[in-house]
């Protein structure tokens, strides 16, 4: 609808109904924005995911739309097809594959590596016709042919070719010049029986690769495909052989939409796994739209619970994706897993065949930013998500408050005006809904405290201040936490928590610390109000993380007495020898815990009395 003027969501509605009018509003992009071309195209795409989410109809509409954009791709200008190329290969193409469209993958992904690499993609596309004429497959068709008349099996055998899509490596994006399996053999035979009476006698005519048979007829994959996969080396080369069913065929080519039942208790589960993923990416939380797509699209292992309960995830997948799988709960308070006999961390990668058993704590965890990038799964993507935004939303609630009530009393006001009546005009004229909402946006720098300031002089204090306006003093913010999803200690000055004189940006991602002498900073344009000192309560603060420093130059012996009156809270891990050469004073890098910043000040005034050069980075 946004090309034709005369045509709104509003008349699609009436004439095609709601439902459709909602699908096609899903599929309309935003016109009227004054964002870059960059920003533009990621508001589009979230306009469409959060579509999709409610109703996944309009991911196949936009799929649809974008095979018949790629098949009259030739009357583009050359950088609208490199364009839609790359937007076609890194979001559009893995999509169909997520939603199991397969036909439709490989023709998006044919079309758009053939605009993409025209040169390189033709030398293929030869090479590829070349294969379907070679001698030795057609003694394989000759001799399964031939098998399955001997032992009265209908079974239709042809060869496919594998595309471009297949020689397309998606981490690096460029063509590889030869893969190993080039060929599929598909044998449809007329029942589900006929396919293991198929498989046994394939077997036995090319001996298979140990473990390479996968069952998913008995085991189908979440988009409902079933059939037999097995591969075989004949002539040196290996090869996979396909086995299904008709009607097996033909779902593997229409994916989810084949029989579309909300009824369908596997199906209902696929869909509200769909709608999770388009949740996800559609919200912005998760990080990259483009890595979630790609983690969801690529290939499945399937893993298992103790109980025998089957949980199919994406390759990679963590320890963490699984709990999450099991149950939201389970997810926010696993501590690892058993996976057979073994211990296992909750980052760790499983394998196809795993059998997983969840170890969980009695209380939620709270999980460190790394372990986002580590999962596969949009569920565990989404939950991690919400519980750092809802932790960040917290500290900046915290944050904001204190600056708030610093910068009233600074301008003279009394601290209960913003608990008189008169409070929502303030927080109707900053569209805010509540108090809360007020200091979170202050603690995300989001409001700027001039005008927060301005606004309640002007309708809560009558216009004036008995104060001049404060310059110079900076609010100041004390902290009891060290935890990297509210606050990023900065790498351009290292700005270390026990020291005095740190500075911080509020921003919605976190607090941002600086050194007051940081460079980096010190370049920057900004106001009083955009900035506050940090100090954390030494005492109270922990510190999780294990820290190391590193002795420039010491003896052994020195190094060794140093450290055997260190302060007796100091918990020495590992003492290790960085010099490759010999020499009479070596450096060494030295790892320990301490349990609070407290300690840890301690430790470092040792080093500084030692006189020894040290460096030390805090480990946040």
């Amino acid at each position: 609808v946004e090309d034709v003027e005369e045509v709104t969501t509003a008349l699609v509605g009436e004439k095609f109904g709601s439902y459709v009018a909602a699908i096609v509003e899903g599929c309309t992009k935003i016109t009227k924005d004054s964002s870059d071309k960059q920003t533009l195209s990621k508001k589009i795409h979230q306009k469409i995911f959060s579509g999709a989410a409610l109703r996944p109809e309009v991911m196949l509409v936009k799929l649809a739309d974008r095979l018949h954009n790629l098949r009259t791709l030739a009357a583009m200008p050359k950088h609208k097809r490199q364009k839609i190329s790359d937007e076609t290969l890194d979001i559009y193409a893995p999509l169909a594959t997520v939603f199991g469209l397969f036909s439709l993958k490989r023709e998006m992904y044919n079309l758009a590596l053939s605009y993409k690499f025209p040169k390189q993609g033709a030398k293929l596309l030869s090479q590829i016709r070349r294969f379907e004429k070679a001698p030795e497959i057609l003694d394989i068709m000759g001799m399964l042919e031939k098998s399955t008349r001997d032992v009265w099996i209908n079974a239709e055998v042809t060869v496919r070719t594998k595309g471009l899509w297949a020689y397309y490596d998606s981490s690096n994006h460029i063509l590889r010049k030869k893969i190993d399996n080039p060929l599929e053999i598909l044998i449809v035979v007329d029942n589900c029986q006929d396919c293991y009476s198929l498989l046994g006698l394939l077997n036995k005519t090319f001996p298979p690769i140990p473990r390479t048979m996968r069952d998913f007829i008995a085991n189908p994959k979440p988009t409902g495909y079933q059939g037999l996969h097995v591969r075989a080396i004949v002539k040196g080369q290996q090869y996979l052989f396909k086995i299904r069913t008709e009607d097996m065929a033909r779902r593997a080519q229409r994916g989810l939409f084949k029989d579309w039942s909300s009824k369908n208790r596997n199906q209902r589960r696929f869909i509200r796994e769909i709608q999770e993923l388009f949740d996800v990416i559609g919200s912005g939380e998760a990080g990259s739209y483009r890595d979630v797509i790609a983690a969801s699209g690529k290939k499945e292992i399937y893993t298992y619970t103790p109980d025998g309960d089957l949980f199919c995830l994406p390759v990679q997948s963590t320890v963490l994706d699984f709990a999450f799988r099991v149950h939201t709960d389970v997810g926010h308070s696993c501590t690892g897993a058993m996976v057979g006999t073994v211990k296992y961390a909750s980052g760790h990668k499983l394998h196809d065949g795993d059998v997983v058993r969840i170890l969980r704590a009695d209380h939620p965890l709270q999980f460190q930013p790394s372990m986002l990038e580590l999962c596969r799964t949009p569920r565990a993507r989404a939950e991690l998500s919400k519980t750092f935004r809802i932790r960040r939303k917290l500290q900046s609630k915290e944050i904001g408050l204190s600056i708030v009530t610093q910068e009233m009393l600074k301008n003279g006001l009394p601290l209960d005006l913003l608990h008189t009546d008169g409070v929502q005009t303030i927080l109707d004229h900053f569209s805010l809904a509540d108090l809360d909402e007020l200091y979170v946006f202050v603690g995300e720098g989001e409001l700027r405290l001039s005008k927060l300031m301005y606004q309640i002089k002007e309708k809560l204090y009558e216009g004036r201040s008995p104060l001049v306006d404060p310059t110079g003093h900076l609010n100041k913010v004390e902290l009891s936490v060290l935890d990297p999803v509210t606050m990023k200690i900065s790498a351009c000055c290292k700005p270390n928590p026990t020291d005095k004189g740190l500075l911080g940006f509020p921003r919605k991602r976190g607090l941002s610390i600086h050194r007051k002498s940081c460079l980096r900073m010190n370049k920057m344009k900004f106001q009083r109000d955009d900035i506050v000192e940090v100090r954390w309560k030494l005492r109270e603060t922990r510190v999780e993380k294990t820290q190391s420093l590193v002795v420039m130059a010491a003896s052994q012996h020195r190094i060794m007495m140093l450290l055997g009156v260190a302060p007796e809270e100091m918990k020495i891990l590992d003492v290790s020898l960085l010099s490759k050469t010999p020499t009479s004073k070596p450096a060494w890098e030295v790892t320990f815990q301490v349990a609070t910043l407290y300690v840890l000040k301690k430790v470092l005034r040792h080093m500084e009395k030692s006189a020894l050069p040290y460096e030390f980075g805090f480990e946040s």
